[in-house]
């Protein structure tokens, strides 16, 4: 029996992933049911709007949100798995008031971006998002990934982000590498993953929705208070998203290493990780890739959940607001 099951003595084993799996964001209820026509070849009229987009090297169109005036400092999101952009919102809304520009998309295969078979891996993810950002010419730009997120956000600065990217903000970030091995005997073990594999092959809907009512915002621990709100958001943006893409997924976040991309990044880099981390746990994480930096801030929260970007906002945004002000 999993020790992460323990911790759900009234579920079935299907109803929770196994041990601490990497993380995740949000999706749009109505948004792969596109209607419309690509114009200028970036932009794809949805039922709900129009959708700023990009087409990809090998054909994918990825949705992405550009809020605010374009000559501000613009801030990228990266979001975690299964989810979308839309996770990012409350952290988007807070730092347009503080006068950034801030972008988000939809990684291939999650929220509104196309559901394709092919690509699910952080090398994929990571030209993904030098694709959008080179559409937008972004410039000094700053990067912020959460989870899985934050592995894509820091293959990106290492190996296509250049002079464009100023600083990087890492959040219960899967790097360096998530999976046990000999060299990384802290990481979780293959049968971890291949039973989160399992779970969703074998009931997508059941497995995310028992996910955020459990681990992922700590609403297993004693005296929490669970939000249904913030539950069915998180199966929302989930279920948005392709099957295929999420199961493929997994292997990216879980099997990945990081370990050159953190030791190649120049750019001074904020690492936040929450204490209670339950998905991607703190020990194995946060420590370790602050010291492969060149530069980096840790800064670990006691008791705090994976999804602390949700349950904590205020917190998170005021590290990242004092952080990039600077």
């Amino acid at each position: 029996m999993s020790p992460f099951i323990d911790r759900f003595p009234n579920a079935s084993r299907r109803g929770v992933l196994a041990g601490g799996i990497s993380c995740f964001a949000s999706l749009d209820a109505c948004s792969t049911a596109a209607a419309g026509e690509e114009a200028n070849g970036a932009t794809l009229a949805l039922a709900s709007g129009r959708v700023d987009s990009v087409i990809t090297s090998d054909g994918a169109q990825i949705v992405y949100k550009d809020w605010g005036a374009k000559s501000p400092q613009p801030i990228v999101f990266h979001h975690g798995w299964p989810l979308s952009s839309d996770d990012w919102e409350t952290q988007m809304l807070f730092f347009l008031s503080k006068g950034y520009r801030v972008i988000a998309h939809d990684r291939r295969g999650h929220g509104r971006s196309d559901p394709v078979s092919e690509g699910h891996d952080m090398d994929r993810y990571a030209e993904d998002v030098a694709a959008v950002v080179e559409q937008l010419d972004l410039r000094n730009a700053i990067h912020v990934g959460h989870s899985t997120g934050g592995g894509e956000a820091a293959r990106y600065v290492a190996r296509h982000g250049g002079s464009r990217v100023a600083k990087l903000v890492l959040i219960g970030a899967v790097p360096p590498l998530m999976l046990k091995t000999e060299a990384n005997p802290g990481g979780l073990p293959i049968a971890a993953f291949d039973d989160l594999r399992s779970q969703l092959a074998a009931n997508r809907s059941e497995f995310y929705f028992n996910f955020a009512s459990g681990p992922f915002y700590g609403f297993n621990r004693p005296g929490a208070k669970p939000s249904k709100a913030v539950i069915w958001n998180w199966w929302r943006q989930g279920m948005t998203g392709s099957a295929k893409a999420h199961y493929d997924g997994v292997k990216a976040f879980s099997q990945t290493d990081f370990t050159e991309d953190l030791k190649a990044i120049a750019a001074p880099t904020l690492v936040l990780h929450g204490g209670d981390d339950q998905i991607v746990p703190v020990a194995a994480s946060a420590p370790l890739s602050a010291r492969m930096l060149r530069r980096s801030v840790l800064k670990i929260y006691d008791g705090l959940p994976h999804g602390v970007c949700t349950t904590h906002a205020d917190i998170v945004n005021a590290e990242i607001f004092s952080f990039i002000s600077a």
